[in-house]
């Protein structure tokens, strides 16, 4: 009795055919909704409505072909703990980037050239 008990607690989870399947056919189908919403005009929200459809594929790329959906509470809390770490880091960056309003704005390269060539 004591072998199949070892046995189920290392076995993992078996997840059927049918499932990779409906989560393949999700991830064709946003990638083709990312294309569509490419050509679509919506102004300053085609950034966001595409960096949504990219973090849902994201989910069921890591919950399903990563298993994690049937990982044990260790491995979530790693995986909880890396997205706490991606938000501090998109944190400091955008904090550095939304200060940057004061900085003289450059004129490009057809100034910088033409410098250049003087001195050679």
């Amino acid at each position: 009795m004591s072998e199949h008990s070892q046995q189920a607690s290392n076995s993992e989870h078996v997840v059927p055919v049918s499932t990779y399947v409906a989560v393949f056919v999700a991830l064709i189908a946003l990638t083709a909704l990312t294309t569509g919403v490419a050509y679509i005009d919506l102004g300053k929200w085609n950034t966001v409505v595409a960096l949504l459809i990219a973090v849902i594929k994201m989910l069921l790329v890591v919950l399903f072909f990563m298993h994690v959906k049937y990982a044990a509470g260790l491995t979530r809390i790693a995986i909880l703990a890396g997205f706490f770490w991606l938000a501090i880091m998109i944190c400091l960056t955008l904090s550095d980037e939304l200060t940057r309003g004061w900085e003289i704005v450059s004129r490009g390269w057809g100034v910088i050239v033409p410098l250049a060539v003087r001195f050679f």
